[in-house]
């Protein structure tokens, strides 16, 4: 599949790049990746998301050269769609009439595309924009690096993830040896958190409940209006009930307008919880996917969490946190 993607590289000249709404470090880092990889091959390409660049990506090499747009207004010989599992992923309509390649690399990825490259083995799609790079000739250069580099340190939860090996941390180690800095990147990502998303973080702690293995916390629309938070505020809150000692499977609800919620589930291994999410219409990875729910809270959160429970196969026990739903 990937030469048949290097080949249609090759014949066609404009290439739309886009990845999924409300993009995280890999699909950001792996679309500027991939927009510089096509420049070097002398092709035009336009890197395009349905949402702004969240803050802690902005200052990846081109993120400037990333336009927030919800409709395709210019002409392109193909669309190139990152870590999506269908159009209505990246909220950009008007892509199904263009040749379409599909790169992803989530379990619950699906052939929507002219070409389909799933890869459930990368531990991020910015590896298989890496192996694309280098079969494509393209110079890996410290700025290259540096997007993939942050793709790959995000999608595995700094190395923490299930699914993390030996080939990871080669990449990891390759991409530093093209001029990725480690240190510089991590800092920028995770000591570079604004005021309002610790004030959020104290509303979710605030609402935390711990049932054995399984702990879960929310935020309303309010506590989000008095943090004075944005929605890239609310990424990875997740992980501080997934990092309590002796939680395995964790969730994160989140309100939306109209009585809906959208739901973040994490696990440490035990539990397939794309398998949870793939339910409810949404997907992701074994220890890390997503969905929208309807509401109220106390409904939505009894749905998921039976499903929870009925996929986690642990008895452990440990303290119950009460708190009204």
């Amino acid at each position: 599949m990937l030469q048949q993607i290097l080949g249609t590289i090759e014949q066609k000249q404009r290439f739309l790049l886009t990845s999924h709404a409300r993009p995280d470090g890999d699909a950001v880092g792996s679309l500027l990746a991939l927009y510089q990889v096509l420049l070097q091959r002398g092709r035009q390409a336009a890197p395009v998301l349905s949402d702004p660049v969240p803050l802690l990506y902005k200052g990846l090499p081109f993120a400037d050269c990333i336009r927030q747009i919800s409709a395709i207004e210019d002409d392109y010989d193909a669309a190139i769609i990152l870590e999506c599992d269908s159009f209505q992923r990246t909220r950009v309509s008007g892509m199904e009439r263009l040749f379409v390649i599909n790169i992803d690399h989530h379990s619950s990825g699906k052939q929507f595309a002219q070409l389909n490259w799933i890869d459930p083995s990368a531990c991020a799609v910015g590896e298989m924009v890496y192996r694309l790079a280098l079969a494509s000739g393209a110079k890996i250069t410290p700025q290259i690096a540096t997007c993939l580099y942050t793709a790959v340190l995000t999608d595995t939860g700094s190395f923490s993830y299930a699914g993390t090996n030996d080939r990871t941390f080669e990449l990891a180690q390759q991409l530093v040896r093209f001029g990725a800095d480690p240190v510089q990147i991590a800092q920028s990502i995770y000591f570079s958190s604004p005021t309002s998303k610790m004030r959020l973080l104290g509303y979710a702690l605030n609402n935390l409940h711990r049932e054995g293995e399984l702990a879960w916390m929310y935020v309303t629309q309010h506590d989000v209006e008095c943090s004075g938070g944005i929605e890239e505020d609310l990424e990875g809150l997740v992980n501080y009930a997934l990092g309590i000692a002796g939680v395995e499977v964790a969730a994160f609800f989140r309100e939306l307008p109209n009585q809906r919620f959208r739901v973040s589930l994490r696990s440490k291994g035990a539990v397939d919880v794309s398998r949870i999410a793939e339910i409810f219409g949404g997907g992701g990875h074994k220890c890390a996917s997503g969905f929208s729910i309807d509401g109220p809270l106390s409904v939505a959160a009894n749905r998921v969490l039976a499903h929870v429970r009925i996929h986690h196969s642990g008895n452990g026990r440990g303290e119950r946190i009460q708190a009204d739903l």
